[in-house]
């Protein structure tokens, strides 16, 4: 199949509005549910077949929900390796769907798309349903997922035990089956050397951090993924509360370094966050990391005001564009590292002239 992506709702981004609360410094949030099939094997075990009768049956499912009745069906195991990467450059899949290091993925897998909701199908687990909101709006996601769960089991037969709760492959996941997080951008907290202490603060409160693209990705550009540790022992509600609870401490914490640099080091930060927009403005060549942490300045600067006429929304398009699948997409071919750099100083500097009026 060919990947279309003008048929994806909102190209399957609704977070990337910028339209949430707070979403000069949360990009977004997600809640993901975890959820498997009695009668069938879970997915590191089963078969092809076995796969695609799951599939089925949850297609078949998903068409009966609110959220998912007009969903897009995207056959991953049918994508080019290229298109893998795209959909998890935009964070639809997860790099286990997406198997991004093999020439094909495992049959029967699948992502779901709809307007609110996606519905990976045979990843680690049969389902993993998640709602993305623009901003810090984790209530918000797990009503929408909420939802979903309970028109999806009065259709499916969920593995589930009486004591233990949702089964899941991993059992990490097993009780909720409930992964919670947001996407944060904490340069303030960075730049002033109080993030560690942050850090260190989240593990003790039971919650993890990762990169931009979740587990097994790096800390890069000053953004941090906050999720929930656990899932057993705690209800749903509870453990997006005490998600919610700590995020809004962070954000504080993240808003209190913000005012310190401008009081303290005004003149030192605004010149190096100037560069910062200088340099993607005019640069010819910009590497994957190099455009992440340049681009992380950018958006303090513009969360500061100090500068005007570049939106958010804006910033989170070029996090997601300016990688290296979109570009090859943009390009119509695959690209070198080195072209690729090419392709990404061209693609920025287009948007910002657009910005400044001078396109």
């Amino acid at each position: 199949m060919t990947l279309d992506l003008s048929l994806l709702p909102d190209g399957g981004m609704p977070w990337i509005t910028a339209s949430g609360p707070h979403a000069d410094i949360v990009l977004s949030s997600r809640v993901r549910l975890a959820r498997n099939l009695s009668g069938f094997p879970f997915s590191p075990r089963a078969g092809d077949a076995e796969r695609l009768r799951v599939l089925h049956q949850v297609r078949e499912a998903a068409a009966d929900t609110a959220l998912l009745s007009r969903a897009i069906l995207l056959r991953v195991d049918e994508l080019t390796t290229g298109e893998r990467h795209l959909l998890h450059e935009r964070h639809l899949v997860s790099r286990e769907l997406a198997e991004l290091d093999a020439p094909t993925a495992r049959s029967g897998s699948a992502v779901l798309v709809g307007d609110e909701a996606a519905l990976m199908v045979n990843e680690e687990d049969h389902l993993r349903l998640q709602v993305f909101r623009s901003g810090f709006d984790i209530a918000g996601a797990w009503e929408r997922a909420a939802q979903l769960e309970r028109e999806l089991g009065e259709r499916l037969p969920l593995a589930y035990h009486h004591e233990f709760g949702f089964l899941t492959s991993c059992p990490t996941n097993v009780g909720t089956g409930l992964r919670a997080s947001v996407l944060v951008h904490l340069p303030g907290l960075v730049l002033t050397q109080e993030i560690g202490k942050v850090l260190t603060g989240l593990q003790q409160m039971g919650l993890t951090y990762r990169g931009l693209y979740g587990e097994g990705s790096e800390v890069v550009g000053n953004f941090f993924q906050i999720s929930n540790q656990t899932t057993l022992g705690r209800t749903e509600d509870e453990l997006c509360d005490h998600l919610a609870r700590v995020v809004a401490h962070v954000i504080s914490r993240e808003s209190e370094a913000r005012r310190v640099l401008s009081r303290d080091a005004g003149y030192i930060i605004e010149d190096k966050l100037w560069r910062a927009y200088g340099t993607l403005r005019y640069a010819r060549s910009l590497g994957a990391d190099e455009a992440m942490n340049l681009l992380s300045g950018v958006r303090l600067a513009v969360g500061m005001y100090l500068i005007g006429g570049l939106s958010v929304y804006t910033l989170n398009k070029l996090l997601v564009f300016s990688q290296a699948a979109h570009l090859s997409l943009a390009e119509g071919r695959p690209l070198t590292e080195i072209e690729a750099n090419l392709a990404r100083a061209r693609y920025v500097r287009g948007v910002l002239a657009v910005e400044a009026g001078e396109a």
